[in-house]
């Protein structure tokens, strides 16, 4: 298959099909006597296993590495399991972290409320 028609199947574009290549999510592919690229019909599949992992919120190195141990036979449920609770603690982490940003925007706005607005020239410490 050449690059454009792996991205059409796996819905991305070519520039992502290239990056993807570049960082090691799919094996470089043979060349033409042209120079075209040749991709292997799993590289569609590949591709799309890399998409539902970064949605899942894996970072594209954590991709990369789960995708190895699956080429080499080396993953197995307890390692993918690992890497899904690491994504779930950082998912955690940005959940607290975006409530903590709420609670002071929303005391903020209590405050301009109560006419203690710290972004008008009348504010006064």
């Amino acid at each position: 298959m050449k690059i454009g028609q792996v991205a059409a199947d796996a819905h991305v574009s070519v520039d992502t099909v290239r990056f993807y290549e570049r960082r090691g999510v799919l094996p470089a592919p043979a060349r033409l006597p042209s120079g075209y690229r040749e991709y292997d019909v799993s590289a569609v599949e590949r591709i799309r296993m890399a998409r539902t992992l970064q949605q899942l919120g894996f970072t594209l190195d954590e991709v990369i590495d789960a995708l190895r141990a699956h080429d080499t036979g080396a993953a197995d449920r307890e390692d993918q399991l690992w890497r899904l609770d690491a994504v779930v603690e950082r998912i955690d982490a940005r959940i607290a972290d975006l409530q903590r940003t709420r609670a002071a925007v929303v005391d903020t706005v209590a405050e301009c409320r109560a006419g203690r607005c710290r972004f008008t020239a009348a504010y006064r410490c």
